[in-house]
């Protein structure tokens, strides 16, 4: 009984050991990947093209969930479950190879495939898009192999029960042999792919040139009238700091793109196909605009939205060069990770309305998670059909021939934004003291304006908030109400009234297929 029990044990020491070699060739897969794409082919990383395939096929609900979980780190969260699974599956791999081979090396080639298909199909897959992955299965099947055939040498050494002096330095040998090996290779597989990353991340980093980029001055700016920020502890500020602007999109790393380098292409249903440089676009002259921008997966009182200064050319100069077709309603912008957004052509060759190609925010250059070096801005349209970040191409068409990105995942072809209102403070988590407090937020009606905004307590009378003076009607405005708190708990409500004299809506409606509806209403607790 004891003989096999010690038997048993040792089986599962060597079925271990065997799913960290898996691990180990599972990890000098992605090395030899990683420097093979450094030489041969950046954009095709496998880890980085397998995410962004995530991405692009999970479906609306889970990324609802992904959003509203980790907000702006719903990348790193895709990023880390995804190296869980590696290293999962890595470990199967190794404990088949090792108890039937060859298993594990027809499941590294499975993988190796899958990443193949990952990687050419991605917008930008260069001829050799095909190479990192191919590369790295081979190497990774290789080490598995001779990994695998050590860890067999090192067990049928133990299974000898000769004392002799031989049978323990042969143990002792091939104990060695595999341990060096497996050590060697995690060691050389941390160090290459991850210097192979970090180069390729900082060859191609345009960080510094952004930094060093001088715009020219617009030939107009904002005005920002007295009293368009209310100073109330808690609100929202009129401009949000670049740092704390939301970011919703579906770049898995943020693209790196040299404005020297940079082109538009504006075609489809045109009377001439134009091509510009980032030169020949700032050269056509810079104004400043105030714009509220504001995603779809905004819940009601969500923090989806924020409102810069955005320096950038009418996107219909551009299209005025190119002359659209009779027929055409749509254009369909590509960013240069492949998303698409449909735009209706008359938001974007109406006079009366700012739709832009911004290079800068807040008075700096775009950041690189922002749309680096041009993004589209277009007021009163949900960013999934108007604000393209990374911009290369406006294709002129119509809704009836081309679909965006996100239309077949069950989102509306056309999205105007629907106008909302939120409180700010006093916050549901905060208890406030009893006494006079102020209850404050924002309310936006992009290309609208807000006419009114008004507060009910505990369900009682509508009453009318003081507004803040507008920028203009397409940025949000700040509103107020003095109101003597009791002691005890309360439900405030908020809606707004645009200045079509609209209501906004109350009936609560989630965010798919065209944005969240709905009259915030939080509970506040007062001591």
């Amino acid at each position: 009984m004891g003989s096999q029990v010690t038997k048993f044990r040792g089986r599962w020491k060597f079925l271990a050991w065997s799913a960290i070699a898996g691990v180990i060739s599972g990890a000098a897969f992605l090395a030899a990947a990683e420097l093979t794409a450094l030489i041969a082919a950046r954009e095709a990383s496998p880890v980085l093209a397998v995410g962004s395939f995530i991405i692009d096929i999970v479906p609306q609900p889970l990324k609802e969930l992904a959003i509203s979980t980790f907000g702006e780190y719903d990348k790193l969260a895709l990023l880390a479950g995804l190296a869980l699974a590696v290293v999962m599956a890595s470990a199967i791999a190794g404990a088949l190879q090792f108890l039937r081979p060859p298993l594990g090396v027809v499941a590294l080639a499975l993988a190796g495939a899958l990443s193949i298909a990952a990687t050419v199909t991605r917008a930008g897959a260069t001829p050799l898009a095909f190479l990192p992955p191919v590369v790295g299965a081979t190497v990774g099947s290789i080490l598995l192999v001779v990994l695998c055939r050590r860890l067999r040498a090192w067990e049928r050494s133990t299974g000898v029960r000769a004392h002799s002096d031989d049978a323990e330095a042969s143990h002792g040998v091939d104990r060695r042999r595999f341990l060096l090996l497996a050590g060697l290779t995690a060691a050389s597989a941390v160090v290459v792919g991850v210097t192979a990353r970090a180069v390729s991340m900082a060859t191609s980093s345009v960080e510094k040139i952004r930094d060093a980029l001088r715009l020219p001055a617009p030939r107009s700016t904002v005005t920002v009238p007295e009293g368009a920020e209310l100073d109330i502890p808690g609100i929202t500020p009129l401009f949000t700091p670049n740092k704390d602007f939301y970011r919703v999109d579906t770049a898995l790393t943020v693209p790196t793109i040299d404005p020297g380098t940079w082109r538009l292409v504006v075609d489809g249903m045109v009377d001439q196909r134009i091509e510009l440089g980032f030169d020949e676009l700032v050269a056509m002259g810079l104004d400043e605009y105030a714009i509220t921008l504001t995603c779809v997966s905004n819940v009601v009182g969500g923090e989806l939205v924020g409102n810069a200064k955005w320096l950038g050319v009418p996107v219909r100069d551009i299209l005025r060069m190119a002359g659209p077709r009779s027929g055409a309603d749509m254009v369909l912008s590509r960013s240069v990770d492949g998303f698409t957004a449909s735009t209706p052509l008359s938001a974007l060759t109406d006079d009366g309305l700012d739709a832009i190609l911004a290079v800068a925010m807040n008075g700096e250059p775009l950041p690189l998670e922002h749309g680096f070096p041009v993004r589209m801005v277009v007021p009163g349209l949900y960013g999934y059909v108007s604000a393209t970040k990374w911009l290369t191409e406006l294709k002129v068409t119509t809704f009836a021939q081309d679909e965006a990105y996100w239309t077949p995942r069950g989102y509306s072809a056309q999205a105007p934004i629907k106008f909302s209102s939120r409180i700010d403070t006093p916050k549901i988590d905060k208890p406030v003291a009893a006494g006079r407090i102020p209850i404050a937020g924002v309310a936006w009606a992009q290309s609208v304006g807000i006419e009114r905004v008004e507060v009910s307590i505990d369900d009682g009378e509508w009453q009318t908030a003081t507004l803040s003076n507008p920028v203009n009607a397409d940025t949000w405005v700040q509103w107020h109400l003095e109101w003597d708190a009791a002691p005890g708990t309360h439900y405030v409500t908020v809606r707004a009234v645009n200045k079509k004299g609209e209501l906004q809506i109350q009936e609560a409606a989630p965010i798919a297929p065209n944005g969240s509806t709905g009259w915030e209403r939080s509970l506040v607790s007062v001591t």
